[in-house]
């Protein structure tokens, strides 16, 4: 146990001195773990991880049956409006890049680094315009590390929505 929780706190050490560095903390999760950005999603064929590691929020019927831990809430706004204020959101997440924007213009991808050890966690945005000039959202946000991310990833979703004013 005590080897554990020294490698632990090393790794941790590690991880703030070099989290500034140009060759810091993200190019060792890189090199170990590959590019942080895991790619698209297809939200009709969504398959949840088995493991701890992902958030998903998605209108019934869209995502293949996967479950959703959280309704999708419907909003307001029309779908380029929602998009805008979903990209404004996810992009005062400090540590929030966007590295795609979806062929169809209705949907985005973001890296997302946890504040601490820099871990990536790539969130998938799919607006679906609604009767009426409404507009729904899917977001699926996944770890690349770990096999738990303690509650991560639902909370930056539930904080994105919130910021949107659904919640």
């Amino acid at each position: 146990m005590l080897t554990i929780l020294g490698a632990l706190l090393a790794v941790v050490a590690i991880s703030i001195a070099l989290r500034d560095k140009p060759f810091g903390i993200e190019r060792v999760w890189t090199l170990a773990f590959g590019p942080p950005d895991l790619g698209p999603v297809d939200f009709s064929r969504l398959v949840r991880r088995t493991t701890p590691n992902d958030a998903l929020i998605c209108p019934p019927g869209l995502c293949g049956g996967a479950r959703s831990d959280l309704p999708s809430p419907v909003f307001a706004l029309s779908a380029p409006d929602l998009r805008e204020k979903i990209r404004a959101v996810a992009l005062a997440e400090p540590g929030a890049v966007q590295v795609a924007e979806a062929v169809s213009g209705r949907g985005d991808r973001y890296v997302v680094r946890t504040p601490l050890m820099r871990y990536p966690d790539t969130v998938d945005v799919l607006v679906l315009p609604q009767p009426e000039g409404k507009s729904t959202v899917a977001l699926y946000s996944r770890s690349q590390i770990g096999r738990s991310d303690l509650g991560a990833n639902l909370a930056r979703l539930k904080r994105w929505l919130a910021a949107l004013g659904a919640g």
